[in-house]
């Protein structure tokens, strides 16, 4: 809801302002990567429980002031959201997700079959919908222009490549490394670090040499830290583990600061908003899915070996259980004696390393791809300075900075 206000005062602002604003997309990358420093915090004070809390003093808050802090602001032209869109999508996109979970854990059967075969569905009939409608959910006449499309395709990718690779990366450091949350939290500041040096150095840069350029390079950088994280065998190798998911954060920087400003940058002003609000729902479906697929093939590839080098003699529901996660591996092993629970223990984080390098190869395979998709943006110009007042007020008169319908109070 805060996204989508935000979206309808962009379009209102105008483009110039638009433009602006970009920057302030920022922390909607940086901040899940800061994420994990303050859950392990919570963690590490109080139950697993209270890191779900965080955000219900913010909320609390928002809702006590902000109906008096924050305007309000109705489009007359818009009459009702679609619901019924929205809940289709939704259950289409966690249809999907069930599907490729349930496939890691248990192969392809009836069930994850019957649950991708819904979510595909549902998928076609929201297009479907979509088009028919006069005010949709999502503005599909948007992806008929090809930068639109190029670009928000890079930065769906480009943000599951990071999820994926960040997902498996912070628990090698907890559970083969055996750092404690907060530590595992400070170990992650060096991304934290690259990835901003990335982000908001890249404006500078994409002045002085082409933007297609500029991204494929950025997301070499990338592979080539995804490939020092493939490097990785065991627990000594923990330096190597935040150097390479650092290398891989700071080639990932230009596409994070400029991707929605492509993307936005190439819609008509009038539907500025409608695009920026797509940027945002591209980057939280690249999450999802990072965390869906690339971790699913993790997942399996560590499965498999743990499958083929458990211990002998282990008890059948200990052995079940060490074959879910590598967490659930750590705690069968406690409960076996010191020589048993310690090759179990060994076995496992082997095992995970080795999907650990799966998920980094995939990646980095991903970025070479991407990197060579990058070409189709070779016209691609980053959107220049907002126009002077004077300049503004000349070219759109009062109609550019006419404010939406303020609501009746």
């Amino acid at each position: 809801m805060l996204r989508s206000a935000a979206d309808a005062e962009k379009e209102r602002a105008g483009p110039g302002r638009l433009r602006r604003r970009d920057h302030t997309r920022h922390p909607e990358i940086i901040l899940p990567v800061i994420g994990p420093l303050v859950g392990g915090t919570f963690l590490e004070l109080f139950w697993w429980g209270s890191a779900f809390l965080l955000g219900v003093p913010v909320m609390l808050l928002l809702i006590m002031f902000g109906p008096s802090l924050l305007p309000e602001y109705r489009d007359a032209s818009v009459t009702r959201p679609d619901v019924v869109g929205a809940i289709m999508s939704t259950v289409g996109v966690l249809a999907l997700v069930f599907c490729l979970k349930r496939i890691a854990e248990d192969g392809l059967h009836p069930e994850p079959a019957i649950a991708i075969v819904a979510g595909l569905l549902l998928g076609v009939f929201f297009i479907a919908r979509q088009r028919r409608l006069t005010q949709p959910l999502v503005d599909l006449s948007l992806f008929r222009n090809k930068l639109f499309s190029s670009a928000l395709a890079m930065l769906v990718l480009g943000t599951l490549i990071s999820a994926g690779s960040q997902f498996f990366v912070l628990q090698y450091l907890q559970l083969v490394c055996g750092l404690s949350p907060v530590s595992a939290g400070l170990w992650a500041i060096p991304t934290t670090v690259a990835v901003m040096i990335g982000a908001m150095g890249a404006p500078a840069l994409a002045s002085r040499m082409k933007l297609s350029t500029l991204l494929a390079s950025g997301l070499v950088i990338a592979t080539f830290g995804m490939v020092l994280l493939a490097r990785v065998g065991g627990a000594d190798d923990q330096y190597l583990a935040v150097a390479g998911a650092a290398v891989s954060g700071l080639g990932r920087g230009p596409m994070i600061s400029l991707g929605t400003g492509l993307i936005v940058g190439s819609a008509p002003p009038e539907r500025a908003g409608a695009a920026s609000a797509i940027s945002s729902t591209g980057t939280d479906l690249g999450s999802s899915m990072g965390v869906a697929v690339i971790g699913s093939i993790g997942f399996v590839a560590c499965r498999a070996n743990l499958s083929d080098n458990l211990p002998e003699g282990l008890p059948d529901d200990v052995a079940a259980t060490a074959k879910d996660t590598l967490a659930a591996a750590v705690a069968a092993a406690r409960t076996l004696p010191d020589t048993e629970g310690a090759r179990l223990l060994s076995v496992a984080r082997d095992a995970f390393v080795q999907g650990l390098q799966a998920t980094v190869l995939v990646g980095a395979g991903l970025a070479v791809l991407l990197a060579a998709a990058v070409t189709l943006l070779r016209d691609a110009r980053v959107p220049g300075p907002p126009p002077a007042p004077e300049e503004s007020a000349e070219e759109g008169g009062d109609e550019a900075a006419k404010p939406l319908k303020k609501a009746d109070s």
